[in-house]
């Protein structure tokens, strides 16, 4: 017997989907304006932006929350700019934990909307500049709904992964009860403490729940928003 969830297991829930949310927010219109400057332009170091994009899906999350704690930090440049002119601390706050969330994810969204992308076919956009439609018309009207189902897959599948991060999230926003424990951080902390094995199943449940549900409604958001583009 597992039990209902109690409210370290709400909290830590509570502090997962608000992460979760607020960096898929951050990053997805970033996301997309990134999938199409690799997707239609053509420029000098194409290819290893390409590969800075996509460098998270290879590092060591721990090396990840690093540079963000180096660049973000206190006393980091970027840190302490923020902090001096703008009252923003990222380091050790929830806000850093939707930061060091979105660098990681940040790859599968561009990855899921590149593969839109690229098979929008562009011979819908040359008909509409023929027409006299402008580029943002163009893209607005024709290219964004047809790259839809890739930008929904991206987010939702982002969202998911988001809610289990944990290598960034601790490096930088730190294991701080009710501002960085999310799931991953709480069950660690579980696992951890004497006596804590029952709510570290309880934890183990409900992150492969919440996961499993987040990428059967990726899938399913796709399906529908294919049928009726095609319809």
């Amino acid at each position: 017997m597992t039990g209902s969830p109690g409210p370290a297991e709400l909290e830590a829930l509570r502090l997962s989907l608000e992460v979760a949310v607020r960096s898929v927010g951050f990053s997805l219109p970033l996301a997309v304006l990134t999938a199409w400057v690799l997707t239609r332009a053509r420029f000098p170091g194409r290819l290893l932006l390409d590969a800075f994009v996509h460098l998270p899906l290879v590092l060591p999350p721990v090396a990840v929350g690093y540079v963000l704690l180096l660049l973000f930090g206190a006393r980091a440049p970027l840190g302490s700019w923020l902090r001096d002119h703008f009252g923003i601390q990222l380091a050790f706050t929830t806000a850093g934990a939707a930061l060091a969330t979105a660098v990681m994810t940040f790859p599968l969204m561009v990855r899921a909307i590149r593969l839109a992308l690229e098979n929008v076919d562009r011979g819908l956009e040359d008909a509409a500049r023929t027409l006299g439609a402008a580029p943002l018309d163009r893209f607005l009207s024709i290219t964004l709904p047809l790259m839809l189902p890739g930008i929904l897959a991206g987010a939702v599948t982002a969202f998911a992964a988001g809610l289990g991060e944990f290598g960034a999230v601790i490096t930088f926003a730190a294991n701080v009860p009710g501002v960085t424990r999310t799931l991953p951080l709480a069950l660690y902390t579980a696992m951890q403490s004497p006596g804590g094995d029952a709510l570290a199943l309880r934890l183990a449940i409900l992150s492969f729940a919440l996961g499993l549900l987040g990428l059967l409604a990726a899938e399913l958001l796709v399906r529908r928003v294919r049928r009726r583009l095609g319809g």
